[in-house]
């Protein structure tokens, strides 16, 4: 076996047990991760209230949490087995920033053995967006979709081409 292949079947999987766990945790300790996230949750409210105001429902801020966990767990689970890779990555990454900043604000710790550990936290969490962001683009040795229309686009205009030297009289 090659040993992309083989990183990639490893990869995935360990990269996702933090987030499916994560997301677990989050669900069952909602009402302790909304609180923590609050002071963000504020300052964001206003923002996520213009982008979902046009959508029939309105969550409160325990039902985003919530609703991030559960992204995290279905976005770590199809990370792992290899469904929409790309897409769940990207997913999960986004998930990321607004759980990092709610839940490791280290920053705000007056403790030092607490503001140490928000900080290995958020530090972790910060690496994990990059490897996150690395495997949305990952196509694995395949040419990306990018690259595939415009090789498309190029044969289509040579074929225009060839369609149209035959229509005209030369």
């Amino acid at each position: 076996m090659a040993v992309m292949p083989l990183v990639r079947l490893l990869a995935r999987p360990m990269l996702s047990t933090m987030f499916i766990n994560g997301g677990i945790n989050t669900l069952r300790n909602a009402d302790h991760a909304t609180q923590r996230a609050m002071p963000v949750a504020a300052k964001i409210a206003p923002v996520v209230d213009r982008a979902t105001s046009s959508l029939p429902i309105s969550l409160d801020n325990k039902q985003l949490v919530q609703a991030n966990a559960l992204l995290q767990i279905v976005g770590g689970a199809m990370l792992a087995t290899g469904r929409s890779p790309r897409l769940s990555a990207l997913a999960l990454a986004a998930s990321l920033v607004p759980t990092t900043f709610a839940g490791h604000r280290f920053w705000e710790e007056s403790d030092t053995q607490q503001r140490a550990n928000q900080r290995v936290h958020f530090f972790k969490n910060v690496s994990m967006t990059g490897g996150l962001l690395l495997a949305s683009v990952d196509t694995e040795g395949k040419p990306s979709l990018a690259w595939r229309a415009r090789r498309q686009a190029v044969e289509a205009k040579k074929q225009a081409s060839r369609q149209a030297s035959k229509l005209t009289p030369g």
